[in-house]
């Protein structure tokens, strides 16, 4: 990319103030791409969080530090159909394998696709000629296309934060050759995983009848080529290290420290989310102190789980149950001075959850299934060189490929949850420090400067058309 050419990313949720869905203390969205929009001067164009009665066509603007965000409101039925209905429960559920909780209706399909092309009428007119244009995640993955169809002639590149599903469960989805192949107007598609991106590939081979090169990651059908390639997303390594020093982040380790009183904390961090394997994490839980009684006064686990889509019913069914395991674990655990479960239904800055991790002594970190999880790396990364924690981490997510000294579990087993639990609990200071020395370098090194500057050289080195 040229230095003179303007970055503009666009999402649907936008680091503006009271955004909705805006990326929040887990987002790893806005970490990612600050930092380059401010080296190009660059626009950060989505929804701001917004229902209106009636469409305006306005776009509000606001400048700050070289970056100008610019964010459109949608009506009450376009948040339903696009936002609600089909990309949070139709493609999210989908693309994490849940087919049980996948809701195909004909409705949000089309909300899906007239909000996709009202982001692409609202943000033409915004777009310079060099301008190299990069779109992220399951809301917009249409928009390259309507983009092209409005004679847009940039470099557009596409970035996937959540899984790419096998074939055989893609294909359940309505429709599903249509969005394929408008992701093939795109210069370069990323994928957090080379599984994910060897799903799409062998997709794009076998049921559009596409050429691949699986060297490259050139695909080409119908003599347009897209190039698509993994990018594992990272963490942004010296700002969360920073934050350790601070204050806010020492008292909050404090906190939870002197709550524990001489017991280990396990801790996890999730969005409420049925992806993140809460519900099956206390069953693991539940299984470790009733194959352990006596354990009960060496281990606290404090759940952190923010709310998150509150108007899609399937949230509201598993926050109800959550708080009836965790009632139930305490129920039968709890003494007079001790509680083993803490589920906390609210969100934390940054520094206060680097405190928390370096309060902790094992992080738990069992989706069922995730794109990456940067809280994984977030924990490795505010861990104590002289006295590092264990990090237990789910086969599946993203981030166990890059992470496989940490002690990996299969979330659906709560024997295997709870052996791993145990294993962490004993493990002696020699092991941990060698697991941490691994994990250590990776979290460092794979940061999210390095996947913003991997990503935006392959997408200029694409070529405009």
């Amino acid at each position: 990319m040229s230095e003179t050419s303007r970055l503009v990313v666009v999402s649907n949720r936008v680091a503006v103030p009271k955004a909705r869905g805006a990326a929040g203390a887990q987002g790893g969205l806005a970490g990612a791409l600050n930092a380059a929009l401010k080296k190009r001067s660059g626009v950060w164009f989505g929804w701001s969080g917004q229902e209106v009665e009636q469409q305006t066509g306005e776009i509000s603007t606001q400048t700050t530090d070289g970056v100008t965000t610019a964010t459109i409101d949608l009506s009450k039925r376009d948040v339903d159909e696009y936002y609600n209905g089909y990309a949070n429960s139709t493609l999210w559920p989908l693309f994490h394998y849940r087919l049980d909780l996948a809701e195909y209706e004909r409705e949000t399909g089309k909300g899906y696709e007239r909000v996709n092309k009202r982001f692409a009428q609202m943000l033409e007119p915004l777009v310079e000629p060099e301008d190299v244009v990069w779109i992220h995640d399951y809301h917009l993955i249409p928009l390259g296309e309507r983009l092209r169809a409005r004679g847009l002639k940039n470099r557009i590149g596409f970035f996937l934060h959540i899984p790419w599903p096998p074939t055989r469960l893609f294909v359940s989805l309505p429709f599903h050759e249509r969005l394929v192949r408008t992701m093939l107007h795109y210069d370069l598609l990323g994928f957090q995983t080379k599984e994910w991106l060897e799903s799409f590939l062998h997709y794009c081979r076998t049921e559009l009848g596409a050429e691949v090169d699986d060297d490259s990651g050139a695909v080409t059908l119908e003599g347009r080529t897209a190039v698509a390639r993994a990018y594992p997303i990272g963490i942004d390594w010296d700002h969360f290290s920073a934050l350790g020093e601070t204050g806010e982040a020492r008292q909050a380790q404090q906190r939870l420290m002197s709550s524990t009183r001489h017991r280990t904390a396990m801790i996890g961090v999730d969005r409420l989310d049925y992806s993140k394997g809460l519900p099956e994490r206390l069953d693991g839980i539940s299984r470790f102190f009733d194959r352990h009684p006596d354990r009960v006064r060496d281990l606290v686990f404090v759940q952190v789980a923010p709310p998150s889509r509150e108007d899609v019913e399937s949230y509201k069914e598993i926050r109800a149950l959550l708080e009836r395991k965790a009632g139930q674990i305490n129920g039968a655990r709890s003494e007079v001075d001790l509680v083993p479960v803490r589920y906390v239904n609210r969100g934390y800055s940054h520094a206060e959850l680097f405190g928390f991790f370096r309060a902790s002594k094992i992080g738990l970190v069992t989706p069922l299934r995730d794109g990456m999880n940067l809280v994984a790396k977030e924990y490795v990364a505010a861990q104590d060189p002289e006295d590092p924690g264990v990090l237990i981490l789910s086969r599946f997510a993203g981030a166990a490929a890059q992470l496989g000294d940490a002690v990996l579990v299969n979330p659906h087993s709560p024997d295997d949850l709870s052996h791993a639990i145990r294993i962490a609990l004993d493990m002696p200071l020699a092991e941990r420090r060698e697991r941490y020395e691994k994990l250590i370098g990776t979290v460092r090194d794979d940061n999210v400067q390095s996947w913003t500057e991997d990503f935006l050289r392959d997408l200029d080195a694409a070529g405009a058309r």
